[in-house]
């Protein structure tokens, strides 16, 4: 209900995913209980969710509904979280505003005469909005730092190919700099908490490209 608020203002989700209703009931019945249990999660427009086009901004991709979810989508699941919403980003994603001319111009909550930012500009408009509180956004040369900054947010662009890229639609113009994905949030503990969920088995078993390394407690220093 919040993220449908944040976007009938900024205008930064782009489509809500269905079979997240499903995904919470088969959770409820699982012995297990992953780090992420039971938080919804945004996701940043390209990053492919079954079901649900990735269209990068772009006209050329809106009939192509992807067969499968990304390896981080499917961790992410694994682990609890509750993928539910698909956010804006700027046509191509090479750009540090976020307007398509798909979906539109999507603004600042903080104000609305700004820009929140890109390429994960959705992500930060719905998270500082208050519509999410932790999303997956991706940076190769700020796409993750920018918008988290715009929008007073936290965000982190890990060591390249430290999280599986698999999957995500492949804009092959810009593998030139190890593009990544990563968290945003609204503090640094749910930036680590989503990384330690991330780097499980589960990831290093779907994408053995992957370096096998869990998330060092010792490296992160201690909130005082």
């Amino acid at each position: 209900g919040e993220a449908l608020e944040v976007t009938q203002e900024v205008n930064c989700v782009i489509d809500f995913i269905h079979g997240c209703e499903d995904h919470l009931q088969k959770l409820k019945k699982q012995k297990e209980k992953g780090l992420l249990y039971g938080i919804p999660i945004s996701i940043k427009d390209h990053i492919n969710c079954k079901g649900h086009i990735s269209s990068g901004g772009m006209v050329k991709f809106l009939g192509q509904v992807q067969e499968e979810d990304s390896v981080i989508v499917q961790v992410l699941k694994s682990q609890g979280a509750i993928p539910f919403v698909k956010t804006n980003i700027p046509q191509t994603m090479i750009n540090y505003d976020c307007s398509n001319l798909i979906f539109g111009q999507t603004l600042n909550p903080l104000n609305h005469q700004k820009s929140p930012g890109g390429s994960s500009g959705g992500e930060g408009a719905l998270i500082a909005g208050g519509g999410s509180i932790l999303g997956i956004g991706s940076d190769v040369a700020g796409s993750i730092r920018l918008p988290s900054s715009f929008c007073g947010l936290c965000g982190l662009k890990p060591t390249g190919s430290r999280i599986s890229p698999s999957t995500c639609t492949d804009w092959a113009f810009v593998l030139a700099v190890t593009g990544m994905l990563g968290p945003m949030a609204r503090d640094v503990d749910s930036l680590a908490l989503c990384m330690k969920a991330l780097l499980c088995q589960e990831m290093f078993r779907l994408d053995p490209t992957v370096p096998p390394l869990p998330f060092d407690e010792e490296v992160r220093p201690r909130s005082q």
